[in-house]
């Protein structure tokens, strides 16, 4: 039986708080074309802090979840990575909310 390296199952969330949904949207899309990856996107609720706002110059979007599957190679990795960079380049530093 050959040996292969297997990564645990991985979720990192995200945030650009100024990021428009639809950019948030477009991430999210462009992440799932590599294999392995699955992403979700996690909305602002006001509902849970009755002193918010909404306010128009911030994201309607709390974080970008990105779950790796077990079997994702470094070079899947590595091109998300990538991804997220091109992004981060044209908009703001991505924020790790969790990891």
């Amino acid at each position: 039986m050959p040996s292969s390296i297997s990564h645990p199952t991985t979720t990192q969330q995200l945030t650009c708080p100024q990021l428009p949904l639809a950019v948030y949207r477009e991430v999210a899309a462009h992440l799932r074309q590599v294999e392995g990856i699955n992403t979700s996107l996690i909305l602002r609720s006001l509902e849970h802090d009755p002193e918010a706002k909404f306010d128009y110059y911030q994201s309607q979007v709390a974080a970008l979840q990105i779950d790796y599957g077990a079997d994702t190679s470094e070079s899947e990795r590595h091109r998300v990575s990538k991804i997220l960079a091109y992004y981060a380049q044209r908009y703001a530093d991505w924020v790790i909310v969790n990891n």
